[in-house]
């Protein structure tokens, strides 16, 4: 059966998948670290992390009998991009405002 494809804010909709980022954030943990954090199964947190993989978002490198995640920068690509968007959206707003208000007390 395929991975099912997330786009990156469907990867990041669910609570325990951004507190796995955020995990991830202090330090590579393996997933049986990360599963102690959660009153959920090991298997449920593996779920999470299967997408956080697939959307991107971590790596996983076999150390011996380990598996340890890491954050990787590509999953949140997408999100940046939507972001600065928005950023730059509401700059251009802003400036035109600022723009009219002095153009009105100047008068």
């Amino acid at each position: 059966m395929p991975a099912q494809i997330f786009d990156a804010f469907q990867v990041i909709a669910d609570p325990s998948r951004r507190q796995i980022l955020q995990l991830l954030s202090k330090d590579s943990m393996t997933i049986n670290a990360l599963a102690e954090n959660f009153e959920m199964s090991r298997p449920a947190v593996s779920k999470h992390i299967k997408i956080l993989y697939n959307g991107g978002f971590i790596s996983i490198k076999d150390i011996g009998r380990e598996r340890y995640c890491t954050l990787k920068q590509e999953g949140f690509e997408e999100l940046q991009d939507f972001i600065n968007y928005f950023d730059k959206f509401w700059t251009t707003k802003l400036n035109k405002l600022q723009s009219i208000l002095n153009q009105k007390s100047k008068k």
